[in-house]
């Protein structure tokens, strides 16, 4: 059974460093296999990991997109015969980067203009069908509530809020956290985590 961890919190709160830090222990304890998603497109978790990205799930949503435009075939086949799901399935499966104990995933830039519904629903069930191959899914998640379920349908067994010592930091958490009943997905415990506090 898949376990799911979840980041979210305010911007420079250190959420990737955090997130970096979960997968070092999960490695550590050796506790089964481990799948890094970063949802978070000003992120850098593949850098903190040392992984090298080609190829994000945003990108493979555009170039669907552009490939089912130029051709016009809005209900039509992919490149080699495939169907719009198989060929994003294919393109998930080249965009994943394996690692020696952990495996990255990154989502990429946001949607930009265009109807985006039926591409995103087709890739939100291929990374939820992805992470149930792994112990454990680590997702450095953006700033902002909503997007984590727009990213997974999955339901999220921890999730941890990061902030700093601010006023603002905490003030931001603390409205992150009215929002988890309002997800269109289900979170089991929820944490706050301050960080970078100072003194004794």
């Amino acid at each position: 059974m898949t376990t799911t961890i979840a980041l979210a919190g305010k911007g420079g709160t250190g959420k990737t460093t955090v997130a970096a830090l979960i997968i070092r222990y999960l490695i550590q304890m050796d506790n089964g296999s481990i799948l890094a998603i970063d949802a978070d497109p000003a992120s850098n978790l593949n850098i903190v990991l040392g992984m090298e990205v080609e190829q994000t799930v945003g990108d493979i949503r555009e170039d669907m997109l552009d490939q089912v435009q130029s051709s016009g075939a809005l209900a039509g086949a992919m490149p080699g015969g495939m169907s719009k799901q198989e060929y994003l399935d294919y393109q998930v499966q080249m965009a994943l980067v394996e690692g020696q104990h952990v495996d990255l995933l990154a989502m990429g830039r946001p949607e930009g203009q265009g109807c985006y519904c039926a591409a995103n629903q087709m890739l939100r069930v291929i990374v939820d069908r992805l992470g149930k191959q792994y112990d454990y899914v680590v997702i450095d998640n953006e700033a902002g509530m909503e997007h984590l379920s727009r990213r997974t349908t999955r339901d999220v067994d921890v999730l941890l809020l990061v902030t700093d010592p601010t006023q603002r930091g905490l003030a931001t958490a603390r409205a992150m956290r009215d929002m988890v009943p309002g997800l269109e997905i289900g979170v089991g415990r929820t944490y706050l985590l301050v960080n970078r506090l100072r003194g004794e």
